[in-house]
């Protein structure tokens, strides 16, 4: 696919001639210095662009470049939109080249969502191995038993090396210790090429504690509304466009760099967005536009019981 659907992409991407944008989004910030700690040492003052974005371009920087960012003379923080943490989320963050895989799956057509036959998968716990790659040998059972759709649990980087999943502080990268973003393109390729649909829970109602560095960088939460976990993300207070392309773009990150046939969105009904155009409707959209360029047909599901708790309010009024 060809279709490039993000908005201003944040994060950092190799272009053909071997040249590294990085951008950040720190609009509250008077400088950002960018530190490159491997292969080579760098430290690179930032420009500031529109919109409270942080740019620059680097030559000759290629995948496994690992690198922070630094604010206003701070500390070294990791990339809120990094593609791998392969340190931890404590650790620096790496450039990834995904042009890199060479996928096998483009005769694969996801099927219509009402034929699914989901099968939840926690990554760390099927196996013994506990990675994308030692799920692949078990796929012909799984559709043996009549599987159609794995459904993974969130993979997005958390701290340590097992877990649930769902207090990830790096939206945008794969769990390291699952095989990090190389593991879920082969296991996804896999499934492909097996006839299985790939849907990713995701969580965009909160994020975990440790290793969340978002307020370092920007109004990415909000005080006026709470959450049971955490901190609630801004998606309608000041600032918040800056945040609601953050998440809308990594729902077509899963989409356009992984080939995800699907994303569940947790506890949708602790997303709360009072503006204009909520963030689900945008998201919506911007899904719909991504399918008509692709001509790939996706989906986003949202958790029956939070629908059916979102309808018992509107029963009861």
């Amino acid at each position: 696919m060809t279709t490039q659907p993000f908005t201003k992409p944040v994060g950092a991407f190799i272009d053909a001639d071997k040249r590294c944008l990085f951008r950040v989004w720190a609009p509250e910030k008077a400088q950002a210095l960018l530190h490159i700690v491997s292969p080579v040492e760098q430290r690179i003052t930032m420009q500031k662009a529109e919109d409270g974005y942080f740019e620059i371009e680097v030559d000759d920087c290629g995948p496994g470049t690992r690198y922070y960012y630094v604010l206003d003379g701070s500390v070294d923080l990791p990339d809120p939109a990094s593609h791998h943490q392969p340190e931890g989320v404590h650790g620096p963050s790496e450039v990834v080249d995904h042009r890199l895989f060479s996928w096998s799956d483009s005769s694969w057509v996801n099927p219509p969502l009402e034929t699914y036959i989901l099968y939840e998968l926690h990554v760390g716990t099927f196996t013994e191995e506990g990675t994308f790659e030692a799920i692949i040998p078990r796929l012909d059972t799984l559709k043996d038993l009549g599987i159609t759709a794995i459904e993974l649990m969130p993979v997005a980087q958390f701290p340590g090396s097992r877990n649930w999943g769902y207090d990830g502080v790096f939206p945008y990268a794969v769990q390291h210790s699952y095989g990090g973003p190389a593991g879920l393109k082969a296991l996804v390729d896999a499934c492909h090429r097996k006839g299985i649909a790939v849907v990713l829970d995701v969580v965009y109602n909160h994020l975990g504690p440790e290793g969340n560095y978002f307020n370092q960088f920007g109004p990415y939460f909000t005080e006026s509304y709470k959450t049971p976990w955490g901190e609630a993300v801004n998606f309608d207070g000041p600032w918040s466009d800056g945040v609601r392309d953050y998440f809308a773009d990594n729902v077509l990150h899963w989409f356009h760099r992984y080939h995800l046939d699907g994303l569940r969105l947790d506890a949708i009904h602790a997303i709360l967005d009072n503006g204009a155009v909520h963030v689900f409707q945008y998201i919506h959209e911007r899904v719909r536009e991504y399918g008509q360029q692709s001509g790939k047909p996706v989906y986003i599901v949202q958790p029956l019981r939070a629908l059916l708790r979102d309808c018992a309010k509107v029963w009861s009024q």
